[in-house]
């Protein structure tokens, strides 16, 4: 007889607790998430990225000085917060993520902002599964600045998991985000950001 070979891990049901062991001891350089279930690397940004999540601080600075744009929040995520997700920035009220620890609650989040990667798992990650657990997590809008397709897309109205509500403007657009985020883009700066 052969002895048995012991069962592969099913990374498909990571349990958040695992997860965040791992997470907190992975190298430096590599970022964890964990989405619908799975473990995920989030890529390393490259400077065109970083400097659109800085056009959008100075934005967000200008026109609501009251709240924070904070750059790779890490929120519990997706339905009974099981998920747990890297954001390139949230908005919420300034200080209001300061006592959470390590996984906020995404409780008080008024906008998820992402920033597509050039790696083949972008459509996927962050035009479907963040998309889809931001909406589940309740979060008013989400904003998805899609490098490849040159457009900014307006995810709100969160209901039952879905965003009711998803709009694309092309860079160079002016972009009017809903309430409660209430905040006016002049996309035309992204244009120098643009492959």
């Amino acid at each position: 007889m052969t002895p048995a070979t012991p069962a592969a891990p099913d990374w498909h049901q990571l349990p958040e607790d695992d997860f965040e062991q791992l997470a907190h001891h992975a190298p430096e350089g590599v970022k964890l998430e964990l989405i619908k279930g799975k473990l995920e690397v989030k890529p390393v940004p490259d400077g065109a990225h970083g400097a659109i999540i800085m056009w959008m601080l100075r934005q967000c600075m200008q026109q609501r000085p009251e709240l924070d744009l904070i750059p790779e929040q890490q929120l519990k995520a997706e339905s009974y917060r099981k998920g747990r997700a890297i954001t390139d920035a949230t908005l919420a009220p300034i200080d209001h993520f300061a006592a959470s620890g390590e996984w906020a609650d995404p409780a008080g989040a008024l906008m998820v902002v992402e920033v597509t990667s050039h790696d083949s798992d972008t459509d996927r990650r962050d035009r479907n599964e963040k998309r889809d657990g931001y909406a589940e997590a309740d979060i008013p809008v989400y904003l998805l600045v899609d490098r490849q397709a040159h457009t900014v897309v307006v995810h709100s109205e969160p209901k039952d998991g879905t965003y009711q509500v998803c709009t694309p403007y092309p860079y160079g657009d002016t972009v009017k985000l809903p309430a409660p985020v209430g905040i006016t883009l002049e996309t035309e700066k992204l244009k120098d950001y643009a492959d």
